[in-house]
């Protein structure tokens, strides 16, 4: 299993990115995936997840309302979408995957797989 994250760059405060996560190696129907981000000299931090099993996606409240989830199956893709970025989003962003037997999590010792991290970088 495989998870590939990118979509990361450079974005002026208040505008938007979309992260994506590309699974190879599995289908995401079985599959719960989750965003972690870590800044600089701070530690890792749940952003969100969306569940396979049953379709469910869950937001940190830091991103409620801003960030959402989606599925792409085309492309076994799951994507993130980034809107109204603050430069406290500015991050480097993790997708990670476990079974969707077990649900999401906000707990990163709870994904067996992770993707390389994608630079998100919020400024004027």
């Amino acid at each position: 299993v495989q998870l590939q994250a990118s979509g990361g760059g450079l974005v002026q405060p208040g505008g938007s990115l979309r992260l994506s996560c590309a699974a190879s190696g599995v289908t995401l129907d079985h599959f719960a995936i989750g965003w972690f981000r870590q800044a600089s000299g701070r530690e890792r931090e749940w952003v969100s997840c969306y569940n396979s099993g049953d379709g469910s996606t869950y937001y940190a409240d830091s991103v409620k309302g801003r960030f959402t989830m989606s599925r792409e199956d085309a492309k076994n893709t799951v994507h993130l979408q980034m809107n109204s970025l603050e430069p406290e989003d500015a991050a480097v962003y993790y997708c990670a995957g476990e079974s969707a037997l077990y649900g999401c999590s906000e707990s990163g010792p709870s994904y067996e797989y992770w993707g390389q991290g994608t630079q998100v970088t919020v400024s004027s």
